[in-house]
């Protein structure tokens, strides 16, 4: 008896080690699943390349490329600028709502999306650079395919942006893979400025003079001319040819980025299942914009992108129209792309130690006095130079902030919501709807302001109404925007103590989760 009461205890003791032996196991091999390795993150970070290579040649040059290479008349440069831009924000929730809705493949749900957009984004991205043999349809031209890249780019960046979700479940290792990708992210926009700026920098067609400076420029043809006559003349096919070169040099970089994307990074299937029912496309506007945090978060970077978003959709013009640095304008976009990718590991650094809404307060303000400084001071290049490399720092902060704070966000949406899952590509998606719909209405504005204002296609000089504009839309309204931004983000609730008490509640959360499956297998075993 004695003996098979000790039977009995050492077997029900064998039992009851056995889960909590098998939960250790469980717990270490699911933290070494979600571990990522650095060549994981690295891959990851690659695929932000694309976006953010493309985005800053279409951000920084396509206006001034509508305008003094296809030569349209601005009224039509600007319908182009906004429908295109205001179509790619309504494709973000569209595109959204179908990958949130994706069947599990052996590949993923985010990544085949990504691979599959690719071909027919970067033909599309080539032929917005390509001048048609016509001229009656070249405002459909550019339109058809303007709007085509950005469906095809939302296809590729949407699920993107999303898979951050789903490389991981630990929040630490999400917030790493983040800091790798806005650092690739930052010199993707580097490669943009430098292939497309350079390229398109040495094949630069000269300005018109106009009535009043023909006279001079007479006076001066004959002592010139024989000084002149040995220097290559660029025509405007020149710039021409330049700009479809740059835009296969960026297509090529383009499509290695999504390949290495695509090998490099596996997908949690876990956690890429969705477990809640699918919504319609209203429920999903619904979901997203009824969680409090999430709105005031998109209207903080809705302003603060904005001003952004001015300041780089007119800095090209503003540099050549207005300083006068015609054939410098690229160098110096190149110089704040630089600045911003030594300053993206300070910032990293700054919200560790401070919070990301000090550094979001940091960051914004720390540009403010360079855009009042650049409108300011008389036209110097040396000083132009400064300025840009000091503005350079407070973009990285526009680059990283917005992109590593928005997890926290969904995170908290999850804590508060934990029967409702698998809606991550959404709070993406309509992130970015609001972004560049409100990008569209304001390059639209500020393109048709210069028509109003008179601005001659490749003038030597402008009407001071155009000078005076392009004073506005590079100081005065960014920073408007900016302090608007920063003042809705005083009621952002998510601070520091919130966000850390969201991990340990979503970590207590799958603890549970794998607990169950543990008793549910030990179970199914002693049965």
């Amino acid at each position: 008896m004695a003996k098979g009461e000790g039977g009995e205890q050492s077997s029900n003791a064998s039992l009851l080690d056995k889960p909590v032996t098998d939960g250790i196991k469980l717990a270490g091999k699911r933290e070494h699943r979600n571990r990522l390795s650095v060549c994981n993150k690295i891959s990851y970070a690659i695929g932000g390349a694309p976006y953010q290579m493309t985005g800053t040649a279409l951000g920084f040059f396509l206006q001034i490329y509508l305008l003094d290479v296809a030569q349209l008349d601005p009224f039509y440069a600007s319908i182009i600028l906004f429908v295109g831009r205001a179509w790619d924000a309504v494709t973000d929730p569209t595109v959204g709502f179908l990958v949130s809705r994706s069947p599990w493949t052996r590949f993923g749900r985010m990544l085949p999306w990504v691979v599959l957009s690719t071909p027919l984004a970067v033909l599309s991205y080539f032929l917005i650079w390509y001048v048609p043999p016509f001229e009656d349809g070249k405002v459909i031209w550019y339109l058809f395919f303007y709007c085509l890249f950005q469906t095809l780019q939302t296809c590729f960046h949407v699920p993107y942006s999303a898979l951050t979700m789903f490389i991981s479940s630990e929040q630490k290792e999400r917030d790493s893979a983040t800091a790798y990708r806005m650092t690739v992210e930052v010199l993707g926009t580097v490669l943009g400025t430098a292939i497309q700026g350079q390229i398109v920098g040495m094949a630069n067609a000269p300005c018109l003079p106009g009535p009043g400076e023909l006279v001079a420029d007479s006076n001066n043809s004959s002592k010139s001319s024989g000084l002149n006559a040995s220097e290559p003349v660029i025509s405007i096919e020149h710039t021409k040819v330049a700009y479809m070169i740059a835009s296969g040099v960026i297509c090529s970089i383009y499509v290695l980025c999504a390949v290495v994307l695509f090998f490099g990074v596996r997908e949690q299937k876990e956690s890429s299942r969705p477990r809640s029912e699918p919504m319609s496309f209203f429920q999903g506007i619904r979901l997203v914009m009824g969680h409090g945090p999430y709105a005031k978060l998109v209207m903080v970077f809705l302003f603060t992108s904005l001003g952004f978003m001015l300041l780089e959709g007119n800095f090209a013009l503003f540099c050549s129209s207005t300083l006068g640095f015609r054939n410098d304008f690229q160098n110096i976009l190149l110089v704040i792309m630089l600045s911003a990718t030594l300053a993206i590991p300070f910032w990293q650094w700054f919200l560790t130690c401070f919070g990301k809404k000090m550094a979001v307060y940091t960051g914004s303000l720390s540009v403010v006095p360079f855009l009042i400084l650049v409108v300011c001071l008389k036209s110097n290049l040396i000083v132009t130079y400064i300025v840009s490399f000091a503005a350079g720092v407070g973009v990285a902060a526009a680059f990283l902030l917005p992109w590593s704070m928005l997890p926290d966000v969904v995170d908290d949406f999850q804590v508060q919501n934990p029967e409702s899952t698998g809606h991550e590509a959404l709070f993406y998606s309509f992130y970015v709807f609001f972004t560049k719909f409100a990008s569209g209405v304001s390059l639209g504005i500020s393109t048709l302001s210069l028509d109003f204002a008179g601005y001659i296609s490749r003038g030597c000089s402008q009407p001071e109404e155009v000078d005076l504009t392009l004073k506005l839309l590079v100081s005065a309204a960014p920073i408007a925007l900016i302090i608007i931004g920063l003042l809705i983000l005083y009621s952002y609730p998510i601070d520091e103590e919130r966000r850390q008490g969201n991990r340990k509640l979503l970590q207590e959360q799958r603890d549970n989760e794998a607990d169950s499956e543990t008793d549910s297998t030990e179970l199914g075993n002693t049965v």
